[in-house]
């Protein structure tokens, strides 16, 4: 057992432990840009983050009235997405300290997120995180994605894990719900500064309104031996 007893830390991928969103975005512009879409700006983006791309490009069908179908529109994205998150995906340096650390005590680790496997896998591959992080959990293979605690209780259970025991890392609103959903503690660090105030945002137990400037290894980590 770790220095921090039972606890099992299951991290968000998208806007916590990587700066993908600015990758989600360019391949989004992309995508609706060639369906007729020609001005969809970042703050368009951000009402989006922290859902599934299924439930994204579900949502842009409805919304711009696009033709293309739901199948069609998620795989052209998740193409794109692909082709930049092989080239150009940032993991935050204290984020990764914090996976190293508590790697090196023992603490079983999982990722949680609304990517695909294979843009998961492509991620954790390229930016060197895979040695840390081997249980892996996306949204395609349970019933719900977040708000929906499922994503989160299937990682509890492949790590043998009680919900209670396991803290959750999000940067956006419904992964917050997710987490209070799954009865599972929260560390909070808003990607869009903005929502900081958001009710999601309200039961965690640690919220780092600063986002990832405010972010620190130590400080998670500290918090995390004061509550376990």
């Amino acid at each position: 057992m770790s220095g921090l007893g039972s606890t099992s830390v299951i991290f968000d991928l998208d806007g916590t432990l990587v700066d993908s969103e600015p990758n989600y975005y360019e391949a989004g512009r992309q995508v609706l840009a060639e369906h007729g879409v020609p001005d969809f700006t970042w703050p368009d983006h951000e009402r989006y983050v922290g859902i599934s791309t299924l439930e994204t490009v579900t949502l842009w069908k409805r919304e711009y009235g696009l033709r293309a179908s739901v199948d069609e529109l998620l795989a052209a994205k998740n193409r794109r997405y692909l082709e930049l998150a092989r080239s150009s995906t940032r993991a935050y340096p204290e984020m990764r300290k914090f996976v190293e650390l508590l790697a090196t005590e023992g603490v079983p680790l999982a990722v949680a997120s609304g990517s695909s496997p294979t843009a998961i896998e492509a991620i954790l591959s390229g930016t060197g995180l895979d040695a840390h992080l081997h249980t892996v959990v996306s949204a395609d293979e349970v019933e719900h994605g977040k708000p929906a605690p499922d994503v989160f209780l299937e990682a509890a259970r492949r790590l043998g894990a009680a919900p209670a025991d396991c803290v959750v890392v999000e940067d956006a609103a419904p992964g917050a719900a997710a987490a209070h959903a799954a009865g599972m503690r929260c560390i909070a660090v808003p990607y869009v500064a903005g929502q900081a105030d958001a009710p999601e945002f309200a039961a965690a137990g640690l919220l780092l309104r600063g986002g990832q400037e405010e972010f620190t290894a130590r400080t998670a980590y500290d918090w995390l031996r004061r509550t376990r």
